[in-house]
């Protein structure tokens, strides 16, 4: 069965099937009780059950039903496709592109742009990081043993896996393999025991949870890092010929 990420919902977000198909009337005035129920029967919806057994739908339930019913009115997609879909929804990918009906993960934001780095909640599978990424299964496997990224303990991949995916590629067509790219992990390496080591010596003083930190410490350390790459290139390297 397929469920939606958030079935259990603030209890004031609540509201019977009544109430759900009154809120959803104006876009789909033809929705029926059978008809919800029926989607609930193929899986595609999970309401919570109060105690005495009535069904009552959270704010995503009502958001996931009004997809389903759009989908099917807009592009005439069978159940089993947009149960794919929703699958992958609840992965943490993007709704697919109907034009090319393939789930995509969101556009993938740097930790630079966030002390949180990448979304957690993503999860890709080989598949998908290969067509994203541009890799080939060969060059994902050279990535893997040389430690440069790894597949999550449920067999998928997760942003900050496509991210390093993604830059072994473009980095690949420069010449350079995932066997050359070794001494990056080294640096990267080099990079993390130094921020477990601040971390560790100002263990006790934060009221910060210590991923918030460490990713503070990580936004800074790469601003360095990259200012002065930037100045190399700016003095080492002619900017035109």
């Amino acid at each position: 069965m397929v469920h939606v990420g958030c079935g259990s919902g603030q209890l004031s977000e609540l509201i019977g099937i009544g109430a759900v198909i009154s809120e959803l009337s104006e876009e789909f005035p033809d929705l029926t009780v059978s008809k919800v129920r029926f989607l609930e029967s193929q899986g595609l919806l999970s309401p919570i059950r109060t105690p005495s057994g009535y069904r009552r739908y959270s704010a995503a339930d009502r958001e996931r039903l009004a997809y389903i019913l759009r989908t099917q009115r807009d592009h005439f997609l069978p159940l089993k496709v947009i149960s794919e879909h929703l699958e992958a929804m609840d992965r943490g990918l993007q709704p697919p592109l109907i034009t090319d009906p393939t789930p995509r993960p969101p556009e993938v934001v740097t930790p630079a742009g966030s002390e949180r780095g990448v979304d957690a909640s993503v999860r890709l599978s080989e598949d998908e990081l290969l067509r994203e990424s541009g890799l080939t299964e060969s060059e994902l496997a050279d990535a893997m043993g040389q430690g440069l990224l790894a597949v999550g303990k449920d067999g998928r991949y997760g942003l900050a896996e496509l991210q390093a995916a993604t830059a072994v590629a473009g980095l690949a067509a420069y010449g350079m393999s995932a066997r050359h790219l070794r001494t990056i992990r080294l640096a990267a390496d080099r990079h993390i025991g130094f921020v477990d080591q601040i971390l560790g010596a100002r263990a006790g003083s934060e009221d910060r949870p210590q991923g918030e930190v460490a990713g503070s410490i990580f936004l800074l350390t790469r601003q360095l890092e990259g200012a002065m790459l930037a100045a190399h290139i700016r003095d080492g390297y002619p900017a035109s010929r």
